[in-house]
Formats: structure tokens, sequence, C-alpha cells
């Protein structure tokens, strides 16, 4: 889920959502992943149907702390939005969702306060500190691979099976045209 200047929230966004989880999941609890405004709606959504999401990943998302001074763009966004960023359209629920809950952030964000991202103990089941910019964690493909092998790990632990350990792979340079 990335929610960004094009999207906002707005009444039925958990409404929409949930119908594409169920069309997704088709019975079966689904890993929800977030970046952004997208984990606070990744959070929002585990809370209204968490028989349908298996664990919240959120990234580089602003889900601790006072929303009106844990990113820079707060203005920006109730601009666009046409809503005070403490007044959603729909019900939000401050607390962690009922599901295992992975934080990873980054104190390189530069968007998102890294303790806003980070989260409180009690906000989430686990941090991780990733090495990246706000949006290397959408586009940055060794940032990617960590995301990804941060992802297996947490829910290896969440769920109780033993981890795999896949190889990290380095980006390859640019072929010469």
């Amino acid at each position: 889920m990335a929610f960004g200047a094009q999207h906002r929230a707005k009444k039925d966004t958990l409404k929409l959502l949930e119908k594409r989880l169920n069309e997704i999941g088709k019975g079966k609890p689904v890993l929800v992943v977030g970046w952004s405004l997208g984990g606070m709606f990744a959070r929002q959504l585990a809370h209204r149907c968490p028989k349908k999401v298996r664990a919240v990943v959120t990234l580089g998302s602003p889900f601790s702390g006072n929303l009106k001074t844990n990113t820079n763009v707060r203005e920006f966004y109730e601009r666009i939005a046409g809503h005070d960023v403490n007044e959603p359209p729909f019900p939000h629920v401050l607390d962690k969702p009922p599901v295992p809950t992975l934080a990873l952030w980054s104190r390189r964000d530069g968007i998102v306060a890294p303790s806003a991202a980070r989260g409180l103990d009690h906000e989430r089941d686990k941090a991780v500190e990733i090495d990246s910019y706000h949006t290397g964690f959408a586009v940055h493909r060794p940032v990617l691979m960590q995301i990804v092998n941060e992802i297996r790990t947490f829910l290896a632990e969440a769920e109780g099976w033993p981890p795999t350990l896949q190889p990290l792979v380095v980006a390859a340079p640019f072929a010469k045209a």
C-alpha cells in the first residue's frame, strides 16, 4: 500500500481496502505491507479485520507520536486531503493492531521522524532500522532486498517456524547499451 499525493483518506478507503484484501486472500490471512501513509492504512485495516490480516509491516510510516509534528509533509498532506491529519474521515485506532506488527524505519528517512516510524515498544512487536531515505523503501533494490529478508525473519519469529537463510544479492551495475 502506498498512498501519496494522488491518494488520500476518504470515508470508504478502509472498506475498499478490505474488499481488495478479500480478493487477494481468498479466505486466508494476508501479509499487509504499507509504505509511509500506506502503513497507516495497513494498521487501520488490521484493526478493522484482524482475522484477514496475517501481519502488518510498515515502511517509514509515521504511526507513533504527534501526527502534527512527526513528518515534514503534514501541511502538504492536509492541503491535498482536505482534512486535519488528526481527523481522518474514518475511525482511527491508535493502539497496536491485534496482529504481529513489524516497523521498518530509518534515521536517514528525511520525511518521517525516526521515532514516529520506529514506534514505542507497546505500539509494535518489532522494529528494525533500515539504512535508507524515505523513497528508498519503495525503489532502491538493496533496500528492498533487506526488507524482504527482515519480513521473512519476522514472520518466522512470529509464527514459530525456522527462518530460511537467503543470500543477500547486491544490485548489479547498469548494463552498457
